[in-house]
């Protein structure tokens, strides 16, 4: 549905639009397996890979956030290895904007993107360290608002003070959200041609 969404938009599917998942997995899990109610399906870790890899092989799939749990280190770890030169393969839950996490992760290679919420580390200060770690390991990064949020647009500011290269506040969809649409629209345009697309598919935040 969401390939033949893009193809209804007039936009070519791997090209002109990709495909974007917070798979969430730790609202799956329970002890290292992943419960799928509604496809009434119990899955291991391999079998949860599996399922997506197979997704990677099917669709055009740029980005996947939280793909197990955060404790099964094992299986973002297999997972990256297999998988980590295809998509963007994002620690939220996994790093919690946490500098000494993010560093953790990336010694051991369970992911190459980290998901920064200044919300979720309490304070700037420790939502910085959190993207200094991760460009240095290097991860790409995406500066992230908080669900259900205000019109505050000062999301928008830090993911181009910070040059982050992402942001993630959510689809047109409610005011909080276009707010920060609209305001990144006017620092584009305040930079006066200085604004660079850095390009589709998994991103390095050099």
């Amino acid at each position: 549905m969401l390939v033949r969404a893009i193809d209804r938009a007039g936009l070519r599917p791997g090209i002109d639009g990709v495909i974007s998942l917070d798979i969430a997995a730790a609202e799956l899990a329970r002890y290292v397996r992943y419960h799928l109610v509604r496809d009434r399906r119990d899955l291991d870790r391999d079998g949860m890979a599996e399922l997506m890899l197979d997704w990677l092989d099917r669709f055009p799939i740029a980005s996947i956030e939280d793909p197990f749990a955060e404790d099964d280190v094992e299986g973002w770890r297999r997972f990256t290895e297999a998988a980590g030169s295809r998509v963007q393969i994002v620690g939220d839950d996994l790093l919690t904007t946490d500098a000494a996490r993010v560093s953790d992760a990336s010694r051991e290679a369970l992911c190459n993107a980290a998901l920064i919420k200044p919300n979720q580390a309490g304070t700037l200060t420790e939502a910085r360290a959190a993207l200094a770690a991760a460009k240095q390991a290097p991860f790409a990064t995406i500066v992230s608002a908080r669900s259900g949020e205000s019109e505050d647009v000062s999301i928008a500011h830090l993911a181009v003070g910070w040059n982050a290269g992402q942001i993630k506040v959510g689809s047109f969809a409610r005011s909080e959200r276009m707010a920060k649409w609209n305001e990144l629209l006017r620092i584009e345009e305040s930079l006066r041609g200085g604004a660079r697309y850095v390009g589709a598919g998994p991103q390095s935040a050099r």
